[in-house]
């Protein structure tokens, strides 16, 4: 059954509907659905809320038609009522631009819709100043964008095909929280009066804009299906069970970790694990990221925070001299400063771990790094063993690397990166697309990690990981890298970027190396 939040006024007429559809890809032995049905109507704003791999996104393609008119999957279904104009935004823009510049992306849509060419100019200058991106000139290099941007230009060019339904499949999964609020200050201003379909983990922010919530359990079930208020309020056991988030999750998840022994306890700094002096990471001959005196220590977890494109990503790849650099990173006990060398104390995860994996398998994964060491194979295979259980992956050992879940890639990419015993672990944004159940199991094993003195250094957007987890906070700002105080990481990167300066004041500045 249907049922609209409180005071909604909606069309009764079906924008987008499936019934008794029954998918399943190529290869996998179960049915993504077994006979849902759902609809949405005109004007309505659908929150689709679910485990990772529940299969929100695949509804959202089969109602779009995606699936199976562009991307061939085995169906079956009663019957489909795909919009006329369906308008789809991809969780990562840049897998949605077609045209190298910002007015041709939007002009590629029109000159499909067969628009007369002068009316073109005017035409591309209206859909951006509908989303709000102010780009001067409108010819201006996409890549010079930032992810916030990007995503608005995605919105842009959809709304330029005038869609019956907007689609929004986590479009602020790779977001800063500036960029997040961008891009929902967005939806708001253009589709008030359209119908709107949403798949997305981050919540905060969206749901006053939101009329019903739909909720999947993690074999695609529906289990709830109502206005917000009473999806949160009736369906809480559920929604805690099935990992989803929700509002409050974070307190819950704290207060069931209160009987834990140990976890969260911050350990006193140690031994200097990585020392950074006049530190430079390098592109295209460009400085991109600067550290002028930094220590990191045993036992530290220290979250590097700062808006989409400032340099995080760009330190720790200078960290593990994957870009050129310039200046002193010493990381201790390392042989050199090759990437080879320094593989064997410094564990490296990739914002996406599917970049990582080289083998069919997951056991073949976690012993693929230590295959050109001179590890026995017996202690191979016991270091196999050990990584499958602690990462609970024993009984996926068999599987495909890419039949995985998000969750489960992103356990997969630890294990096989900390197989060597390395105690230096860098994680690029290791929770985003994450629902709750898998954020929390990765948070817990990089917790214990670091209560056994590893060193963790963390790229995050998110500031309920930097309250609850870091002991450190590492801020970058147009390339430079700064340690600000504890508490300041507690913010919003919006608040630390227009703070900073009183922070740096208030003794975060490297007056000296920490």
């Amino acid at each position: 059954m249907t049922l609209l939040a409180k005071g909604s006024a909606r069309s009764s007429e079906v924008a987008a509907a499936v019934s008794n559809l029954r998918l399943k890809f190529p290869g996998e032995d179960t049915l993504v659905f077994q006979g849902l049905s759902f609809s949405i109507r005109q004007g309505e704003k659908v929150l689709l809320l679910g485990p990772s791999g529940c299969g929100k996104s695949t509804l959202l393609q089969v109602l779009s038609g995606i699936i199976p008119r562009a991307v061939e999957v085995p169906m079956k279904t009663d019957e489909l009522k795909v919009p006329m104009q369906p308008g789809f935004v991809f969780q990562d823009p840049d897998t949605q631009f077609c045209m190298p510049y910002v007015d041709e992306e939007i002009a590629f849509v029109l000159e499909n819709l067969a628009t007369p060419r002068e009316e073109m100019p005017a035409l591309i200058q209206h859909y951006l100043d509908q989303v709000g991106l102010h780009v001067e000139p409108v010819h201006t290099p996409i890549q010079q964008l930032s992810q916030g941007m990007k995503q608005r230009l995605a919105i842009a060019s959809v709304l330029a095909l005038t869609p019956d339904v907007l689609m929004l499949d986590e479009p602020t999964a790779l977001l800063d929280e500036e960029g997040t609020k961008q891009v929902w200050d967005t939806i708001r201003a253009i589709a008030s009066d359209k119908t709107v379909l949403i798949v997305e983990h981050k919540i905060t922010g969206i749901l006053d804009f939101i009329d019903r919530i739909v909720v999947f359990s993690p074999d695609g079930k529906i289990i709830a299906d109502g206005g917000p208020e009473q999806v949160f309020r009736d369906y809480r056991r559920e929604l805690m069970e099935y990992g989803i988030w929700y509002p409050g999750v974070w307190d819950d998840y704290a207060e069931s970790q209160r009987e834990a022994d140990g976890l969260l306890q911050i350990a006193e700094p140690s031994v200097a694990m990585l020392s950074m002096e006049q530190f430079e990471g390098l592109r295209g001959g460009e400085s991109k990221v600067m550290v002028e005196c930094l220590k990191a220590y045993a036992g530290d977890w220290i979250a590097v925070i700062g808006r989409n494109g400032a340099g995080k990503s760009s330190l720790l790849l200078a960290i593990m001299r994957l870009i050129r650099t310039k200046g002193t990173c010493r990381i201790a006990g390392a042989r050199g400063t090759k990437v080879v060398q320094l593989a064997e104390k410094i564990a490296f995860v990739f914002q996406n771990p599917e970049l990582q994996f080289v083998t069919n398998s997951v056991e073949d994964e976690l012993a693929y790094t230590l295959s050109d060491t001179d590890v026995l194979k017996p202690e191979v295979q016991a270091a196999v063993e050990r990584q499958l259980d602690y990462y609970d992956l024993t009984t996926l050992r068999a599987r495909h690397p890419f039949q995985l879940s998000t969750g489960q890639k992103w356990r997969l990419s630890v294990a096989s990166a900390m197989v060597g015993g390395q105690k230096i672990l860098l994680l690029d944004e290791p929770t985003f697309g994450l629902d709750a159940r898998n954020t929390f199991q990765l948070l817990t094993k990089l917790e214990q990690l670091r209560q056994d003195n590893t060193l963790i250094i963390m790229v995050t957007h998110d500031p309920e990981i930097v309250r609850r987890f870091a002991t450190r906070v590492w801020q970058v700002s147009d390339g430079r890298v700064t340690e600000v105080p504890l508490e300041s990481g507690l913010a919003t990167e919006t608040s630390l970027e227009s703070d900073s300066g009183q922070a740096l004041a208030e003794g975060g500045a490297d007056s000296g190396c920490h």
